[in-house]
């Protein structure tokens, strides 16, 4: 079975944009150094050749993850519903007991980055809110517990 990736137009961009910049430039640079390494001589002790492998090995396996991604990627478009949190929905939350207001965009975990406001739909507080409409209140159950409110759904 096929894993899905979920991700916005944006991020699969980002992927596909990721994977060229390897394959066509950063495969390149690594050439570089593998040659450079060569030229030093003794290849049995000699770090550079070693590092340069190990990046070589580095680049190799995120190509190949990328390639997967892109491969199983389905896009999802920014939720056009405001009565139902879905992927793609920005929603403002409170968290009950501290009165905070956060504002998420509910995403694949592929372009999950929390401090820029994209929420992986696989962490707790995005499994808590999803389906749920304005106004509810639902427990996210992580290490400790706590209640949010939904107060906007954009």
């Amino acid at each position: 079975m096929e894993d899905k990736f979920y991700v916005t137009e944006e991020g699969l961009q980002d992927l596909k944009n990721e994977l060229e910049e390897l394959i066509h430039v950063t495969r390149n640079e690594v050439i570089e150094e593998l040659k450079s390494a060569r030229a030093q001589g003794d290849l049995s002790e000699n770090a550079d050749y070693d590092a340069a492998r190990d990046h070589q090995a580095q680049v190799e396996s995120r190509i190949k993850e990328l390639e997967h991604m892109i491969r199983n990627a389905e896009v999802i478009s920014e939720s056009r519903s405001t009565k139902y949190v879905r992927l793609g929905s920005t929603v403002e939350i409170e968290e009950l007991d501290t009165h905070n207001k956060l504002t998420y965009t509910i995403v694949g975990s592929v372009e999950a980055d929390p401090l820029g406001g994209k929420l992986s739909n696989v962490t707790p507080l995005a499994e808590a809110i999803m389906d749920q409409k304005v106004g509810s209140v639902v427990t996210v159950n992580s290490t400790i517990p706590y209640d949010v409110k939904i107060v906007k759904i954009v």
